[in-house]
């Protein structure tokens, strides 16, 4: 008998209602929030009342894009966290009137964890290559950066984590000191495409064992522009592309080091990346030549699949939901998961 999963993801400022059944994604739909841009960052409050307005009419259009009734559905999937608590709270809240109302079970996701459960999402119309157990996955995003081991779909084991810094924040806060509408990843790497990545040379952290640390990275840059700056006024429009491909060169030369040496000390060779920061084209070239080179089976998922999204809650509730991991409706958001 098919199990059909509706998936709700609202950890940040994104709205996303998918529909999984039996593995395959039957829809997946986002709604954005642009507004985040004119602040630079995601601003809590607007965030939360965004998810109001949009989590019902989102909802109705993934159904309706599944081709199924809410009577079809045998399990509601949600973020419980990490992620801003009153975002958090809409999609739970909504979660659980939608259950209670079909009288179906209710399960919580952790949306790292459905980060790295994205390689298993299925798609009909394309040819599904799935990683094999023990599989080792680097999670690159704005606000996490790690190293995980999968032993199953749903047991992992965190060996390299970030002591301050994630990557993405990285990227974001650099591309804030030159000027740069958030998020600033994309727009970095669609400039470094144009630069010279040997231009400029920054600060690497020497962080033992398969940690990380970008803080002294993002104070090298800022150091650098402010000396540069006093020398020439135009230094960071005069040299845009070429300080985009340098810093994420740097970026990317970190991440990579590190799940080299994680693939060494464990002998894993099934290699994958997840998180927002996996849609960056330099890190998954990269990652390609890197897995060339070491003979690696390497997974990375679609860009659809890379971003905040309901897809990677509903596949990860469909293995929940296989081993009968249900939660009751007592149950809370957590910011910290």
């Amino acid at each position: 008998m098919a199990v059909t999963i509706l998936a709700i993801e609202s950890s940040c400022d994104d709205t996303s209602v998918a529909v999984i059944r039996d593995g395959y994604v039957l829809s997946n739909l986002i709604a954005n929030q642009d507004i985040h841009m004119l602040y630079g960052g995601v601003v809590p409050e607007l965030a939360s009342r965004a998810h109001q307005v949009n989590i019902v009419p989102v909802t109705h259009q993934a159904l309706i894009k599944a081709g199924i009734n809410a009577e079809d559905i045998d399990a509601v999937a949600f973020t419980r966290g990490p992620g801003l608590l009153g975002s958090l709270l809409v999609g739970t809240s909504f979660a659980k009137g939608f259950a209670l109302s079909q009288d179906i079970p209710l399960i919580e996701v952790n949306h790292l964890q459905a980060h790295v459960l994205a390689h298993f999402i299925l798609d009909k119309d394309k040819k599904n290559r799935l990683p094999s157990f023990p599989f080792l996955c680097l999670l690159v995003s704005g606000g996490h950066t790690r190293i995980i081991i999968m032993k199953s779909q749903l047991e992992m084991e965190v060996i390299g984590n970030t002591i301050d810094d994630a990557a993405g924040e990285a990227f974001d806060k650099c591309g804030k000191v030159m000027g740069f509408t958030y998020p600033a990843g994309p727009l970095i790497d669609k400039l470094a495409l144009e630069g010279n990545i040997n231009a400029f040379r920054f600060s690497k952290p020497r962080i033992k064992d398969l940690d990380f640390s970008f803080s002294g990275l993002k104070t090298s840059f800022l150091y650098f522009l402010r000396d540069r700056l006093k020398e020439d006024p135009d230094f960071i429009e005069n040299n845009k592309a070429d300080l985009c491909a340098s810093l994420q060169h740097t970026i990317i030369s970190i991440l990579i080091d590190k799940v080299v040496k994680a693939s060494l000390l464990t002998g894993i060779s099934e290699i994958g990346i997840a998180g927002g920061v996996s849609a960056n084209s330099g890190l998954r070239n990269e990652m390609q030549r890197e897995a060339e080179k070491r003979n690696w089976n390497l997974y990375i998922p679609e860009l659809r699949f890379t971003t905040d999204n309901a897809a990677m809650i509903g596949i990860t509730g469909y293995y929940k939901y296989l081993r009968g991991e249900f939660s009751g409706h007592d149950i809370t958001p957590l910011a910290r998961y």
